[in-house]
C-alpha cells in the first residue's frame, strides 16, 4: 500500500501581524492541498491520511470550511481520510456536522467515530478522532482490541503528544508511543507536532505542509509512505509541500564590517521573497554603525516576504566621533553623555538602561536627519 500522511493544515489561521502580507500566507495553506494531491497522483498513492487539525478552529465560516474541500474534490482518484484534531474537534454543530449538511464529495471522508475503516485495498485505518480540544485519556487504547481480518494491514491515525508520554506537562491528548507494537500497526500516522519527526520505525509525525510560526518546521512537508505488508517496515519519504520558508538566524554585529557582511549574507539567501525571516542580533556598535544597521534592515524588508528583526541585544557603543556628530560642546553633547552614563549604569534595572540606550540612538538619528534636511 502507498499513501500520503499529512496533518496540521490549520486552514483559516490568521496572520494579522503580517499586515498586507497576510493574504499570501493564508493562500499558501490552500495551495499546499493541491501540491499534496499532485504528489499523490505522481507517486501512485490512492489515499491521503490527514492526522487532525485540518482547520484552525472548530467553527470556521462556511467559505473557509468549503475551500479545502473543493481542492480535495479536484483529485477524485484520491481518497482523503481525515480525523478531527484539537483545533477542530468534532463538537455538536461544529465544522464536521456543518460540512455533512453542506455536502461532501465521495472522495473526502471525515472519520468521526472510533471504529475500524476498511479501505478498498484491504487495509484498515484505526482513527482516534478528538471530540474535545483536550483529552487526558489515550484515545488510541481501543486499537489493541480493534477487530480486523487476520493479517490485515492496520494503520493508526491520531492527533496528540507522544514525547514524554505520561508526564504532567504533556498530559493533553496523550498517545502511547508503544501503541504501534501493542496494536499490531503497520504504521501510526500522527499529527499535532508541527515538525516532521520520526518517533520509531513505524511512528511518525508528518509535520505541517505549510509552516505558521518561527521555530517550527522550516518548510512544509508531507510523508509518502509505502508498506509492502503487515509485517514489512514502512518506507517513508519526505515530500516538500510548502511555498514559504520560515528561517530563524542569530548573529553578532560588533563592527561596521559586520553590518555590511550581514546585509550581503541575507541578500544571498535563496528565494528571499518567499522567506519569513526571524533575525536575532547581538553585539555592540557605534551609533553610526547602528544607524547603518537600521537603514539596511529597513531596505531588506522589501527583499523578504516578512522580516522580524530583534535588535535588543545590540548595545550602543558610542565613539568620540558619534558624540562630535551630535554636538561638539553644548547641551546636546551633555545630554548624550548623560544618556551614555545611564545606559552603562549597572545599578539600573535592565528596562531603564534600555530606555537610555534607545534614547541615545534616537538622539543621534534625530541630529543626523536634521542636518540632512538643512540646505
Amino acid at each position: 500500500m502507498r499513501f500520503i500522511h499529512t496533518a496540521d493544515w490549520q486552514i483559516g489561521k490568521s496572520f494579522r501581524r503580517f499586515g498586507e502580507r497576510e493574504g499570501g500566507l493564508k493562500q499558501a495553506r490552500l495551495d499546499a492541498i493541491e501540491r499534496i494531491g499532485e504528489a499523490a497522483l505522481a507517486h501512485g498513492a490512492t489515499h491521503v491520511l490527514v492526522a487532525g487539525d485540518l482547520f484552525d478552529h472548530f467553527a470556521p465560516s462556511d467559505r473557509t470550511a468549503r475551500e479545502p474541500v473543493e481542492r480535495m474534490r479536484r483529485f477524485g482518484a484520491v481518497e482523503w481520510l481525515i480525523i478531527p484534531g484539537n483545533h477542530d474537534p468534532h463538537r455538536p454543530d461544529g465544522v464536521w456536522d456543518r460540512l455533512a449538511r453542506l455536502g461532501l464529495p465521495a472522495n473526502v471522508r471525515p472519520l468521526l467515530e472510533p471504529k475500524p475503516v476498511a479501505l478498498a485495498c484491504g487495509a484498515h485505518v484505526l482513527p482516534a478522532p478528538l471530540l474535545r480540544r483536550s483529552e487526558t485519556a489515550d484515545l488510541t487504547a481501543w486499537w489493541d482490541q480493534a477487530p480486523t481480518p487476520p493479517s490485515a494491514l492496520r494503520i493508526g491515525l491520531a492527533h496528540g503528544a507522544v514525547t514524554g508520554f505520561g508526564s504532567a506537562q504533556e498530559a493533553s491528548n496523550p498517545v502511547d508511543p508503544a501503541r504501534a507494537r501493542s496494536a499490531g500497526l503497520a504504521y501510526l500516522a500522527l499529527g499535532d507536532w508541527h515538525r516532521t519527526l520520526q518517533i520509531s520505525e513505524r511512528v511518525w509525525y508528518a509535520g505541517t505542509p505549510e509552516p505558521d510560526r518561527a521555530g517550527s518546521q522550516q518548510i512544509g512537508k508531507a510523508l509518502l509512505v509505502e508498506i509492502a505488508g503487515p509485517d514489512a517496515p514502512p518506507r517513508v519519504q519526505e515530500l516538500t509541500t510548502g511555498a514559504y520558508r520560515w528561517e530563524t538566524r542569530e548573529t553578532r554585529v560588533d563592527r561596521p564590517e559586520d553590518v555590511a557582511d550581514l546585509d550581503s549574507a541575507l541578500r544571498a539567501l535563496p528565494d528571499t521573497f518567499r522567506t519569513v525571516l526571524r533575525l536575532k542580533l547581538a553585539g555592540a556598535l557605534s551609533l553610526a554603525a547602528r544607524a547603518d544597521l537600521g537603514a539596511r534592515l529597513a531596505a531588506l524588508e522589501a527583499v523578504f516576504h516578512h522580516l522580524d528583526a530583534d535588535l535588543e541585544g545590540v548595545l550602543p557603543r558610542p565613539s568620540d566621533e558619534d558624540f562630535d556628530a551630535i554636538d561638539f560642546d553644548g547641551v546636546l553633547r551633555t545630554a548624550a553623555e548623560r544618556l551614555k552614563a545611564r545606559a552603562q549604569d549597572a545599578g539600573l534595572v535592565a528596562g531603564d538602561r534600555k530606555i537610555a540606550e534607545d534614547a541615545l540612538v534616537e538622539l543621534y538619528l534625530t541630529v543626523a536627519r536634521a542636518r540632512e534636511a538643512t540646505p
